[in-house]
């Protein structure tokens, strides 16, 4: 679905352009930030160099801006602005607001007429931000406390998301461009999680700790072990704070990467496919999130059953190759008895999954409808918080929510499904991707609740990006390959 707008582009254009107010403000922010920075020394002042070309970039292309958002959000997710403000934004927060910006301008600043793209989900998308809202004002008695209505601002710019990239994405080049990069950007935050990881932790604390300035954790559990322990198993989190959303993150991107690299016409070389492959894949053994495992085994399995039969046996010899390694890294034992102490619900995080369902469920039973909203439980005998995307969504949006989100992701499906025989093989195999990929959270978010998590804004961005990407695909049904 599209909406045709018409505007006259010399008029809006001249305007934004011959503004005195803007460029006294584009001035006034440019003069700001250089100085600023350059009084906090020459690092600083160089960050601002390059933040000011990042900006640069943002304002001239959407294509920048796109890749840009994809950057931040699989590498560096909790960067926040070095200082302190009322409202201190998040880098990605920054970049999907001038995104945004960009594009809806140039909607406005088309000479010709400009369709306005809503794809299969997006009115029903918007709906079901408005549910989010209702629950938000009714489980706060129309009093959201400040922190967590800056966390839901942020949760709903991510699944804004999917009308962002389905605007932004209009052509075979862009499409091909924005898969690449969300490739090579989850191989990177890979690479980043695995040196972090095995830097001694003593240096890679400092590293982490450092980090304090823009926004990241200066104390606690600043480095992750199984079970908590330190003298236990170090998890690989990267800069993603929290090693399972680090292996859901990884766990989406592997699947993209994966799909590439059995497809017969291939974004990357197949030698560059399958190394940043197995630096995802790696990375994610290394979390030990469960989860994240069985989210990546699902998904290649609906992959190699809807079309790509040969990787059952990518899947044979990546799960070799893994065991190799963690043999030779001495974790082999280790790696096992955690997985299997999950599957039969033995640990102590298990337990704790199993209280989380039990205290959820409660609170479906006792508002069902639209659940207790974004904040805290209302009711001192239950607590808010569940790790299952399903649950989260149950005890925040109740019943109602979820049925609305089912009903979406269900919808997607089906259609993408439907639409996949009329593409040629390389759109088809971007489109495959996206829906592995998908199939990757929904599995995931059976233990985790990451996705749908306004803590987590950066999850909830990947997710809706990445069915974004699935429907703007869709539209390349009738444009031939290059």
């Amino acid at each position: 679905m599209s909406i045709k707008l018409s505007a006259q582009p010399t008029t809006v254009r001249d305007r934004l352009v011959q503004s005195p107010f803007l460029i006294a403000l584009l001035a006034l922010a440019t003069g700001s930030l250089i100085g600023g920075v350059t009084a906090l020394g020459p690092l600083y002042a160089a960050a601002g160099l390059l933040a000011l070309a990042i900006a640069t970039a943002l304002l001239v292309s959407v294509k920048a801006g796109l890749i840009a958002a994809l950057a931040v959000a699989t590498m560096i997710p909790f960067g926040t602005l070095p200082f302190k403000a009322i409202i201190t934004p998040n880098f990605l927060t920054l970049v999907l607001v001038a995104l945004n910006g960009v594009w809806f301008l140039r909607a406005l600043a088309r000479s010709d007429t400009y369709d306005v793209r809503f794809g299969s989900l997006g009115l029903p998308l918007i709906g079901f931000l408005g549910l989010t809202l209702f629950s938000l004002v009714l489980g706060a008695r129309g009093l959201p406390d400040p922190q967590t209505l800056h966390n839901y601002a942020k949760f709903v710019l991510g699944v804004f998301c999917y009308l962002t990239v389905i605007n932004c994405v209009r052509d075979r080049d862009t499409a091909r461009l924005i898969v690449r990069a969300l490739i090579v950007v989850g191989g990177l935050s890979a690479l980043i999680g695995l040196i972090l990881w095995a830097l001694p932790d003593s240096i890679a604390l400092q590293l982490l700790v450092a980090l304090g300035r823009i926004g990241y954790p200066t104390s606690g559990r600043v480095l992750r072990y199984v079970e908590d322990d330190p003298n236990g198993l170090e998890r690989a989190i990267g800069l993603g704070v929290d090693p399972n959303s680090f292996g859901g993150m990884l766990a989406l991107v592997a699947v993209l990467t994966l799909t590439q690299l059995a497809a017969p016409r291939p974004i990357l070389p197949r030698w560059l496919l399958a190394t940043l492959g197995g630096l995802q894949v790696l990375a994610l053994l290394l979390t030990f999130s469960r989860a994240a495992l069985f989210g990546l085994i699902i998904a290649a399995a609906f992959l190699a059953t809807v079309r790509y039969r040969r990787l059952w046996r990518y899947m044979i010899v990546a799960g070799i190759l893994g065991g190799v390694l963690l043999l030779g890294l001495g974790y082999a034992d280790e790696f096992i008895n955690r997985v299997l102490s999950g599957v039969q619900f033995r640990d102590q995080a298990q337990q704790m999954r199993l209280d989380e369902y039990a205290n959820a469920i409660a609170i479906i039973q006792r508002y069902p409808a639209f659940g207790i909203g974004f904040g805290q439980a209302p009711d001192l005998d239950l607590s808010a918080g569940v790790s299952s995307i399903y649950l989260a969504i149950g005890q925040r949006m109740g019943l109602i929510g979820l049925a609305v989100f089912l009903g979406l992701i269900g919808f997607w499906f089906t259609r993408s499904l439907r639409i996949l025989p009329h593409l040629d093989d390389e759109a088809a195999s971007w489109l495959l991707g996206c829906q592995g990929a998908i199939v990757a959270a929904l599995a995931v978010g059976l233990a985790d609740h990451y996705f749908f998590n306004i803590e987590f804004s950066h999850m909830a961005t990947l997710f809706w990006c990445t069915i974004g990407l699935g429907s703007a695909i869709e539209w390349l049904i009738n444009e031939p390959p290059a």
